[in-house]
């Protein structure tokens, strides 16, 4: 059983997950219904695997309004196992994202609005589908952890405040 959501700072974070090899097992199976359960009961509207110290390739999708996102749209949850983006929109949308291992932390985030999808549910079918505005956001930001990389790496805010340092020290 999963007891915590692991904070920024642990090492599996800034890994890069291994693929699932046996969606069937029931060690997978299990891992998706704790991943499910445990994003619902923690407010959130997504979760991948690394953030409860699992280097695999899976994760679970969950929007629904609720206190982090109250303009979220309703969606069933589900699980996506070996995810992969095979195209992007050009249009890209800054927007406000947090993060469940990054508490106390929200920050302006630059994702592509539409994204297309290839995936395995936890039923083992294969799926391409399209997916835009906040559930593709979400998509993108869980994908981010199974590479290794957290919100906090893409906050706009830092890169503005870096410009207007370089900007501030030229003046002087």
């Amino acid at each position: 059983m999963i007891k915590e959501i692991l904070q920024i700072g642990e090492p599996v974070l800034r890994e890069i997950a291994q693929e699932v090899e046996d969606i069937h097992c029931q060690e997978t199976q299990n891992l998706i219904d704790e991943l499910l359960d445990l994003t619902l009961k923690s407010h959130g509207v997504g979760i991948a695997a690394p953030q409860v110290g699992i280097s695999k390739r899976i994760i679970v999708v969950a929007s629904h309004p609720n206190i982090r996102y109250p303009d979220a749209p309703y969606m069933s949850p589900f699980a996506m196992i070996n995810p992969l983006i095979v195209s992007h929109s050009q249009e890209i949308v800054i927007k406000e994202e947090g993060c469940l291992s990054v508490r106390q932390k929200r920050g302006m985030v630059a994702r592509y609005r539409d994204i297309e999808v290839e995936y395995f549910t936890r039923d083992g079918q294969w799926h391409r589908k399209q997916y835009n505005n906040f559930i593709a956001r979400i998509i993108q930001h869980e994908l981010d952890h199974l590479n290794g990389i957290l919100f906090v790496d893409h906050l706009q805010e830092d890169l503005m405040s870096e410009a207007q340092l370089k900007l501030d020290k030229s003046l002087i």
